[in-house]
């Protein structure tokens, strides 16, 4: 309860500070894996104007990834960052996981599984880690999975704690600890969480 207390505190302190915060990137895990390598390298903006371009000229849906001359995919992800050739293919990689083994659908092909055979599922697509794997699964609501930005899991560490681990995974899995005894396993918590935190 105190560990809960604390973190919805330091919680409503970086809203206070940051404002509250929203997801700039779709829900959907099929689209998010898009939206990601819309960019290079990854950022917010660079992935977002590459959808943009994508969205505006080809096209997000798996079928029309897919049919795309891979020159003209490379061309419309070129405002998003650099090497558009390879994003083209991984791009195309990705739909046609998609299609084959999901039937179109990632989403409903992942909510029937146990939460580490659909984290494996996710791992399988091109850039998706551990990490990852969980923010897809949070945000897309099929898991209210303890995720940590990937980018500065130190971040909530520091402010409990005072020092991160000396590795990643470690200071990774420290930070997510402190998510699961600090808030309760809802969506809209956790989801918070991972975008302040950001």
């Amino acid at each position: 309860m105190a560990n809960a207390m604390v973190l919805t505190q330091l919680l409503d302190a970086l809203a206070a500070h940051h404002g509250e915060q929203s997801a700039p990137w779709p829900s959907d895990p099929y689209l998010f894996l898009v939206w990601l390598h819309c960019g290079y390298p990854a950022s917010e903006p660079k992935c977002t104007k590459g959808w943009e371009s994508l969205n505006g000229t080809i096209g997000v849906t798996a079928e029309n990834i897919l049919k795309a001359n891979p020159s003209r995919l490379a061309d419309a992800l070129k405002p998003g960052g650099m090497i558009p050739e390879l994003r083209a293919m991984r791009l195309q990689e990705i739909a046609g996981r998609v299609l084959k083994q999901y039937g179109g659908d990632l989403r409903e092909g992942l909510k029937g599984l146990a939460l580490a055979k659909a984290r494996t599922a996710l791992k399988q697509f091109p850039s998706i880690a551990d990490p990852g794997a969980d923010r897809i699964l949070l945000f897309a609501r099929i898991s209210a999975t303890a995720a940590v930005p990937s980018n500065c899991p130190y971040v909530l560490v520091r402010l409990r704690t005072g020092q991160e681990q000396a590795n990643y995974r470690r200071t990774y899995c420290e930070a997510q600890r402190l998510i699961e005894d600090g808030l309760p396993r809802k969506f809209d918590s956790r989801i918070r969480s991972y975008l302040l935190l950001k």
